[in-house]
């Protein structure tokens, strides 16, 4: 079937539409942009830029996708938006083209629900089956991996990696790593709190699994063992033989206290000791 275009919409003939793709009235589709099969923008959705999706993305009114990124060293050229299948945007989401730095891409992934007024900024890489909830910013360069949760009016510091299957709760401040499997509360600086019991158990992680990751995350965390011998101590115990989830638990705690101020992708350096140290305390509080 071919698209289904309003006549009130406005789709520059350079445009790349495949089949089934519906664009409502009042919309803008620049010219650099290419639509998937079963892609549906509602209405007053703008699309811009140098952007690719996937099929059936879903675009619900005043979305803007592929705009220019809030980056003062950004030079106007062709970088890129790339987004997966099967997810929806909703109202007033705004996701900016990379800037020049790293591969100059923000990318979406699969099956991600973007609810209103979220916004991705330049560089981000949000992976599969996330939820970003309303009002929730991202800055530059994030990673928010699968399945995490960033509840409301969340604001995520510039390279911070929120990791799989993290919840986050409602208003907070995040400005460093969220390790997998955990819960963060807490408007300021937001603690620790337990591992993400019902998102383990809805991914279909086993309980013995959720029982050593509580036990790593109490060991570092609570009784404020070095990650070193929280390793060695799971390595002895299990004879090497780690579950993949303990494994990127650990691995990912390992570069997070490698990186600078706590984000591990940060290009900025290694961490200053005092604040690997409030960050320990605050999480055992």
């Amino acid at each position: 079937m071919p698209a289904n275009i309003s006549p009130l919409a406005q789709v520059d003939p350079a445009a790349q539409l495949a089949r089934d793709v519906t664009i409502g009235p009042f919309c803008l589709v620049g010219p650099s942009v290419r639509l998937g099969e079963g892609t549906c923008l509602d209405s007053h959705v703008v699309l811009t830029g140098n952007t690719e999706t996937g099929r059936n993305n879903r675009f619900l009114p005043h979305c803007v996708i592929g705009a220019d990124p809030q980056d003062k060293g950004y030079e106007e050229s062709g970088t890129r938006v790339l987004i997966g299948d099967d997810n929806m945007f909703r109202e007033g989401v705004t996701i900016n083209r990379g800037a020049e730095k790293q591969d100059g891409t923000t990318r979406i992934g699969d099956r991600n629900l973007l609810m209103a007024n979220a916004h991705v900024a330049h560089n981000c890489h949000v992976h599969n089956d996330v939820i970003l909830v309303n009002g929730v910013l991202l800055g530059g360069h994030v990673v928010v991996e699968d399945r995490a949760i960033i509840s409301g009016n969340s604001v995520v510091h510039h390279y911070s990696t929120i990791g799989t299957l993290a919840f986050v709760s409602g208003g907070c401040r995040v400005p460093h790593d969220i390790p997998p499997y955990m819960l963060a509360a807490g408007s300021d600086n937001p603690r620790l709190t337990s591992i993400n019991q019902i998102g383990m158990q809805r991914a279909g992680i086993s309980s013995e699994t959720q029982t050593l990751i509580r036990r790593a995350f109490r060991m570092h965390f609570r009784k404020r063992q070095k990650i070193t011998d929280v390793q060695q101590y799971f390595a002895s115990e299990l004879e090497g033989v780690l579950p993949p989830e303990l494994s990127n638990w650990l691995s990912f705690i390992t570069r997070q206290i490698q990186g600078h101020n706590l984000r591990a992708r940060d290009p900025a350096g290694g961490s200053p000791h005092l604040l690997k140290d409030s960050y320990s305390k605050r999480q055992a509080a």
